[in-house]
């Protein structure tokens, strides 16, 4: 009989289930996080978690908060179980389950709780997971975008915002009004540079309304740049199988992950912060070089194997990795066109980190999907394929594997593999996309007619011609073929 997570159990806990090693009542909130999806607790409330086991920082406790009605979801899972998580670590020399601890309350799914919340001035640190693309970048000039709906419906009813932004935005002013410290805004999402990306939406919504106060949270309020990283599978009923099954627990809100964290922080935190360095976080002057190392490696690598990968019927990654031509592809792409772009860092082995993916994306226990990595590519392509494409063509380098990724994205996008299966729609733009797809049959350049994705990408005469290459011939001989055609011409360059 499995024993159902909540307070009262932790003292009778299964055996091979870690509690929280430290009294929870002794904890009091300090990080209002929005976005409490697996990621975020197994990445950040797994380090807070660690940290309390030591007794340190202990007023840093974690309250979590959504804007979307699909968070009332996890948080009535998380309140039946007084906000208890069971992480599970899939390591391959064997499972490990712990639980964490170090969120004690969540707000109501509700604009004016979260800002209430915020306003709160025991909470010093505002962090997020959002996504990427829940930033409102524009594509076309990669700026603020002002003229989104949610933007002018915040800039319009500043004290009834439905952004996250336009909450943030709101409790800033409550504490101004107050003669409160400001928190410091920690986004925790994929993006280079995530912190200038954060402030400059946060400041450009104020500045469409009002204008000092844009002023005053550009001159005090801190927005620190992060690097996250841990591969973490969505929730499904193999997960709550498996916490029910092998540990003894009940656990609807159970989290899987791999073994493998990084956390790199820029040490910009006006009213202080947790000292998570005790815990394996790093803190550093510049983390734009780690960010753009994972960002390009890691998330680039991911997209390099998810759409031919789903093109050729791999259903988990680890089964793709074992594929021996999707393995050669990826080391191929990262190896000439993609780690080639990174700068240098002090200590940092751009092969020994490359091989650690390698490594990480062929963990069998990890039971990750490649229709997970394929999920939202037109807010994806942007941030992790096509910058490293627009530098490499800035610089006159080779493009046809960047290239012969976006031609396989187009390619999948048709909505069917290699056998004729149909591949179910994961994108919110998934009908644009097809269709676009289906007329690049016609027209390969008709998939490039996309500004929103591409910008002025679409227009640059080099990749109007390999796109178009890469993608006839992915159309006309197969993903296998398009491949060994890649690390041919690869084997051939490298040779001249």
């Amino acid at each position: 009989m499995a024993t159902t997570l909540s307070l009262t159990a932790l003292e009778n806990l299964p055996a091979p289930v870690e509690a929280p090693g430290y009294d929870r009542s002794n904890l009091s909130p300090g990080i209002l996080h929005i976005g409490v999806g697996n990621f975020h607790r197994a990445h950040m409330a797994y380090y807070l978690d660690r940290l309390f086991a030591l007794g340190e920082g202990q007023d840093w406790a974690l309250v979590g908060a959504g804007v979307r009605p699909g968070d009332q979801v996890m948080r009535d899972r998380l309140e039946g179980q007084d906000w208890l998580t069971t992480l599970i670590e899939l390591d391959p020399k064997g499972l490990n389950a712990r639980v964490i601890g170090s969120m004690i309350d969540f707000t109501p799914i509700d604009p004016a709780a979260v800002i209430a919340a915020m306003s709160n001035p025991e909470i010093r640190i505002v962090s997020l997971t959002i996504t990427e693309g829940g930033y409102y970048v524009d594509a076309k000039t990669d700026g603020f975008d002002a003229t989104h709906p949610d933007m002018a419906h915040d800039a319009s009813h500043p004290d009834a915002p439905r952004s996250v932004f336009g909450m943030i935005l709101a409790a800033l002013r409550n504490r101004r009004l107050a003669g409160l410290a400001p928190f410091t805004v920690l986004s925790c999402d994929n993006l280079p540079e995530n912190g200038h990306v954060c402030a400059r939406t946060v400041i450009g919504l104020a500045g469409l309304s009002d204008a000092d106060l844009a002023q005053w949270v550009d001159r005090n309020v801190a927005f620190p740049n992060s690097m996250v990283d841990c591969i973490t599978p969505a929730t499904s009923d193999r997960e709550r199988a498996l916490v029910r099954d092998r540990f003894g627990v009940r656990d609807d809100a159970v989290v899987v992950c791999e073994p493998f964290r990084q956390w790199v922080l820029e040490d910009n935190f006006p009213q202080g912060r947790p000292p998570l360095e005790q815990v394996g976080a790093q803190f550093v002057a510049d983390v734009g070089k780690y960010e753009l190392m994972k960002l390009r490696i890691l998330n680039g690598g991911h997209a390099a194997i998810a759409y031919p990968s789903a093109l050729l019927g791999h259903h988990f990654v680890h089964e793709a990795m074992a594929d021996p031509q999707i393995a050669a592809w990826l080391r191929a792409v990262e190896s000439h066109e993609i780690i080639p772009t990174l700068a240098p860092i002090n200590g940092v082995s751009f092969a020994s980190y490359l091989n650690k993916i390698v490594e990480r994306f062929a963990n069998p226990e990890i039971g990750d999907t490649i229709a997970r990595l394929c999920l939202d590519g037109s807010n994806r392509q942007p941030k992790f394929i096509l910058p490293t494409l627009a530098e490499r063509l800035h610089n006159d380098a080779t493009i046809d594997g960047l290239a012969q990724e976006v031609a396989f994205w187009c390619r999948y996008c048709e909505g069917t593999d290699e056998t004729g299966n149909a591949i179910a729609p994961n994108d919110d733009n998934h009908r644009m996309l097809r269709d676009l797809a289906l007329e690049s049959r016609r027209d390969p350049l008709a998939f490039l007619n996309n500004p929103a994705v591409f910008g002025n990408l679409a227009d640059n005469p080099r990749f109007r011609e390999k796109f178009a290459a890469r993608l006839r011939f992915v159309q006309e001989h197969g993903t296998y073929a398009a491949i060994a055609d890649y690390l041919q011409l690869t084997k051939t360059t490298a040779a001249t």
